[in-house]
């Protein structure tokens, strides 16, 4: 999208003016979690083929470090969107678990999992994040679910990375197929963006070298 479009209801962005209020939130909207994990890791290869969000990081699954931290925000809902591995074993009770069926068309197809279950819970905006990313923080997700406006990106060290505090008026505007997730919008809409400086180390974990070198 390269322009404003005028659109009405819970389902659209206004314009530029309407959707860029960055001031910060006094009392906590409705905002919920969600860990994307759908994807097959398919860069990650083992012996015995063991699924990356599964391999042992620092003792405990890959997964469960983000999972724990995006719990420990204390948002409205936490979701995890789940595809090629089976995590039930290894994720909390807390959680909600989102299957995704189609999750071998792309990271788009996950979000739009957990936005569908946002919208249906009536929530305000969603908070977004990657299972293979253990290094960011509780604060993370609690410092970008605390601010306004359109969509809130994480900084660390000045770079863009997740979590992603997506406002219900950007939800239409999000990719429904693709790889990319949310980044399409925020690189074709820079007006509707606010960042949000964070604590942590965002590395994403692909391969069997990242998992030791985060080690």
């Amino acid at each position: 999208m390269t322009g404003p479009e005028a659109v009405t209801g819970p389902q659209a962005v206004t314009g530029p003016q309407a959707v860029t209020d960055r001031r910060p939130v006094t009392g906590r909207a409705r905002v919920g979690a969600a860990v994307l994990a759908a994807g097959a890791g398919s860069r990650f290869v083992t012996e015995d083929g063991t699924h990356k969000l599964l391999a042992r990081w620092r003792g405990r699954p890959l997964v469960a470090w983000a999972v724990d931290a995006a719990l420990a925000a204390g948002l409205a809902r936490t979701w995890v969107v789940t595809g090629a591995a089976d995590l039930s074993g290894v994720l909390p009770p807390e959680v909600e678990r989102l299957a995704n069926p189609r999750w071998s068309e792309g990271q788009a197809t996950s979000l739009q999992v957990a936005v569908a279950a946002a919208d249906a819970a009536g929530l305000d905006a969603l908070v977004v994040g990657l299972g293979d990313q253990p290094g960011v923080p509780a604060s993370a997700w609690s410092a970008v679910a605390g601010h306004d406006g359109a969509i809130v990106v994480a900084t660390y060290d000045g770079r863009r990375r997740n979590p992603v505090r997506l406002s219900r008026a950007v939800w239409p505007l999000l990719p429904t197929t693709g790889d990319q997730g949310a980044r399409v919008l925020i690189r074709s809409r820079p007006d509707l963006v606010a960042e949000v400086a964070c604590d942590g180390q965002p590395g994403d974990i692909d391969t069997t070298e990242d998992l030791l070198r985060w080690s």
